[in-house]
């Protein structure tokens, strides 16, 4: 409701205005408007002003807007965790999972270091893979900056494991063009393999779980990510110990 575009264009009192409604939402649409100006400190033609910056004709219309908006907001249903896991596992038993961890696990056994790669959710995944490799016996960094300077001579021997539930993040494409060009193999996991990071990798290996979002935040569940690399790591233990 409250845009980037819209909030750049409130002055001083519009602010005051944002604030007090953000906070009282669920009593604002039960307000009238000198109600408002009296909780406010601020006068009926400053909060007409304000509802006019939000494409409302007046306060009425404001409050409908709002109403809708938080109906809206509370109506927001999430996957339980449960359904979520057995949508996983139903779809690993299907796939060749095995076959693609394995094939990781191979690749890794013959290089000198591992790189996890990844930015948000997907940068915390790529720091905990690489605890848990090193964890394992296997040298492993985590890049988490998406500006991460990449110039070296010693990536010929590396394995990079890129992580973006999208496939579409656009620095970590960056990122991976960049090790190619150095020499690291490139492993990715994504949520499914029609996407750029899944086609310019050498190895992909999707998840297929329903993303889900909430507003512009991607809460698309993790748990596919930590049961594929746990499952790499833990082959590569047995090739290197076997």
């Amino acid at each position: 409701m409250f845009t980037d575009r819209i909030i750049k264009s409130f002055n001083e009192l519009d602010y005051v205005l944002f604030n007090y409604i953000s906070q009282n939402a669920e009593k604002v649409i039960y307000m009238r408007i000198r109600e408002l100006a009296a909780e406010t400190h601020v006068s009926t033609a400053t909060i007409l002003r304000f509802c006019k910056k939000l494409d409302c004709e007046g306060f009425s219309e404001f409050k409908v807007k709002l109403k809708l908006y938080l109906e809206k907001e509370a109506h927001i249903h999430l996957k339980s965790t449960r359904h979520t896991l057995t949508e996983f596992v139903e779809r690993t038993l299907k796939g060749a999972f095995e076959s693609y961890i394995q094939e990781t696990a191979d690749l890794i056994s013959k290089c000198n270091q591992v790189i996890f790669l990844g930015i948000g959710s997907s940068g915390i995944m790529a720091q905990y893979g690489a605890r848990h490799f090193s964890s394992l016996g296997t040298f492993s960094l985590h890049i988490t900056d998406p500006f991460f300077p990449i110039y070296t001579q010693q990536l010929n021997a590396s394995v990079t494991i890129a992580l973006s539930v999208s496939g579409e993040t656009p620095q970590i494409i960056d990122l991976i063009k960049k090790l190619k060009e150095e020499g690291s193999t490139i492993v990715s996991i994504t949520n499914h393999k029609n996407c750029s990071i899944a086609k310019i990798s050498d190895l992909n290996i999707a998840y297929y779980v329903t993303e889900e979002y909430i507003n512009d935040s991607n809460i698309t569940t993790q748990i596919p990510v930590v049961y594929i690399l746990e499952s790499i790591a833990r082959e590569l233990h047995k090739i290197r110990h076997s």
